[in-house]
């Protein structure tokens, strides 16, 4: 098979979404793992086979990997969290009969890149809630006192509702978007998310921000544990 440099970027990219929510497990990100990429984690399960130094190496670069993480965390929060945290005040409860297509409210217009079908080029930080007013999930660190900005969601693989959501959005944009149950889980319970439940979302586009893992990083997660995504 002819290399192909644009699959590997892929699964890099996967890589490293792998290795932000084994960092942050616990937190938002962990959640958003579930709304947000539904990839297959297909791997090799037999530990038995691995080999200790090599896996010692592993966590060494994954470490390392986890610090510039959060280090890009810390530098995007301190950018956007002022901004963003003025619209947790939109989270109110709503009737969740009247959710029956996605609509949205545009509460500020970017100056960026349109976001068109397919296009996943971008970043997202977010806010979801039910219409009980229920929070499930956000990119803050506590929604009801807020310090901090986790790192944001990459796009790709998201819910129906929230793909066409963004649709027209710009870059620097922040929108509200209103999602009927069929277009989120439908009758599909995901975690704190019960089945059949509309969600509202509001989702601040910023561009595309990614921290790459190393070559070694990336070839020993291979090897340890497999790549078939």
């Amino acid at each position: 098979m002819a290399y192909n440099p644009e699959l590997k970027t892929s699964l890099r990219q996967r890589i490293g979404v792998i290795i932000i929510a084994i960092v942050l497990l616990g937190s938002t990100i962990a959640l958003y793992m579930g709304i947000v990429l539904n990839y297959n984690n297909a791997g090799n399960n037999d530990t038995s086979q691995i080999d200790p130094e090599k896996e010692a190496r592993y966590e060494e670069l994954r470490a390392e990997y986890n610090a510039e993480i959060e280090a890009k965390a810390k530098e995007l929060s301190a950018t956007y969290f002022d901004t963003f945290a003025t619209y947790r005040s939109r989270v109110k409860s709503f009737n969740a009969a009247n959710i029956t297509e996605v609509t949205f409210e545009d509460l500020k217009v970017g100056t960026g890149e349109e976001i068109t079908e397919g296009f996943t080029d971008y970043s997202a930080y977010y806010i979801g809630w039910l219409s009980n007013e229920t929070v499930f999930d956000s990119s803050f660190d506590d929604f009801a006192n807020p310090t901090s900005l986790h790192f944001p969601l990459a796009g790709g693989n998201l819910i129906e509702g929230w793909n066409r959501g963004i649709i027209g959005m710009k870059i620097g944009g922040i929108r509200e978007i209103s999602i009927p149950a069929e277009l989120a889980y439908g009758a599909n319970e995901q975690g704190d998310i019960p089945a059949n439940s509309p969600l509202k979302f509001i989702v601040m586009l910023i561009p595309f921000t990614d921290v790459e893992p190393s070559d070694e990083l990336y070839e020993l997660y291979y090897e340890l544990y497999g790549g078939g995504y």
